[in-house]
This record gives structure tokens, sequence and C-alpha cells, in this order.
């Protein structure tokens, strides 16, 4: 599977586009602030073309550009009890960040939904550009906050090395942390749950990509991850 990941320019959020191969169709996920022009020169790069817009949740971080990167008729996919926060993230901030964003893209913020949204529900199947994703809810983060598992492995890394599938995690689980609960729609009883019923059942051999930072492995974050001790 060809996965190639970037930072998005504000808060480090992981945007990922995921393929069969070069030359053919994709999966972007999480496309967040800023990441137009990169997502444009890695389709233009390696021949892709965008089948879905993936979104582990509705935070303005990781949704800012899904409308410029889906375009036509490709569809935005969120769990339903994200779904409202796509009539217009930036209602939910502070106006000084709002402003802030404009300084930086030397633009007015604004919001556009997309055309077309998918609402998705927990144990989803997904067949897109040739990949099999399963849909994880696990709320705790926002009250949609979801998990892509899937059965592959990016190019460069060998079943050999005691993993054979990926986990796009999201704001849910990070190397050694998880996603804060104090914001608007978060709950930390819902994450407590979602990280004893969903993430630790999860095996040991599972990549795991993270909404923010680096990627780390179900194995290291049962054995290393505080948040997950006890539990």
């Amino acid at each position: 599977m060809l996965a190639i990941s970037f930072p998005a320019v504000a808060f480090g959020t992981n945007c990922y586009l995921l393929a069969a191969a070069a030359g053919e169709e994709c999966i972007i996920v999480d496309p967040g602030i800023g990441v137009e022009h990169t997502v444009r020169d890695i389709l233009a790069e390696h021949r892709l073309r965008p089948a879905a817009v993936l979104l582990t949740h509705g935070h303005l971080d990781h949704v800012y550009s899904v409308t410029p990167v889906c375009g036509g008729d490709t569809a935005a996919y969120i769990h339903t009890d994200d779904r409202y926060r796509l009539a217009d993230p930036l209602k939910t901030i502070d106006a000084g960040f709002v402003a802030m964003l404009e300084q930086q893209f030397g633009a007015q913020a604004n919001w556009r939904e997309p055309e077309r949204v998918v609402e998705l529900a927990d144990r989803d199947r997904l067949s897109l550009a040739g990949l099999d994703v399963e849909v994880l809810h696990a709320p705790g983060h926002t009250e949609g906050s979801v998990m892509f598992a899937l059965d592959r492995l990016p190019d460069g890394i060998a079943a050999g090395e005691d993993l054979d599938r990926t986990l796009i995690s999201g704001d849910v689980l990070f190397a050694g942390s998880i996603g804060r609960t104090d914001l608007p729609g978060g709950s930390s009883a819902a994450m407590t749950r979602s990280l004893r019923e969903v993430v630790l059942p999860l095996a040991d051999s599972t990549l795991v990509l993270t909404g923010h930072g680096p990627a780390t492995t179900l194995r290291r974050e049962r054995s290393t991850n505080p948040y997950l001790q006890g539990l």
C-alpha cells in the first residue's frame, strides 16, 4: 500500500494519502489547515486520483481543507455524531484564532461544506480506491471520533517486522498519549470506554498512524502508554 503523510501547517495535524499503488485512485485522510498545495503536488507526483476524503472527526484542524481537497464528485466521509461539525467549524473556535489564520494565510477565513457528505457508523466496511477500510467508532475526543483500520501495511514495512495491519487513529491514540477530552463534545468517561473496548482489543501487530506526532504500534502503546495502563 502506498502511504504518504505530512503535517499540516498549523497544529501539526497529520494528513495521509493512501492508495493500492501509484497511478491509482487514493484516499485522503484528515486534510487540515493549509494542505491543499502539498496534496496537489503529491497527487501529481504519484499520478493519484482522489476517490474519497475520510475524516477521523470534525475538529477544524482535521477538516479545514476538506472542501477544496474534495472537489467534484469526491465525497467526504464522517461519523454521524460529528456530521454537525461540518456545518461551520469556524463558529466553534475563538475569534482571535480565526484572525491568526487570516494573518498567516493572507485571506479571509471562510467555510463551505463539501457538496457530498457520507455519514459513517461503527463497524462500517468501506471499499475505496482498491482498499478495504473498517470504521471503528471511538468517542471521547469528540462524539463522532473514529479510527480507520486496514489489513495492509505501507510499502517499506515488512510483515516480518511483527506488523500486519494499519490503524489510522486520529486524535484517539497518540504515541505515549491520547486526545484531550476537555473540548466541547469531549468526554473522559467515553474516552476510557473507547480505550478499553475499542483500542485495547486490537492486535499488537497493528501499526498506528496518529493524528499528531509520530507513528507507533499497539504493542508499544499497550506496554508503555500511561493512559492504557490499568484498563
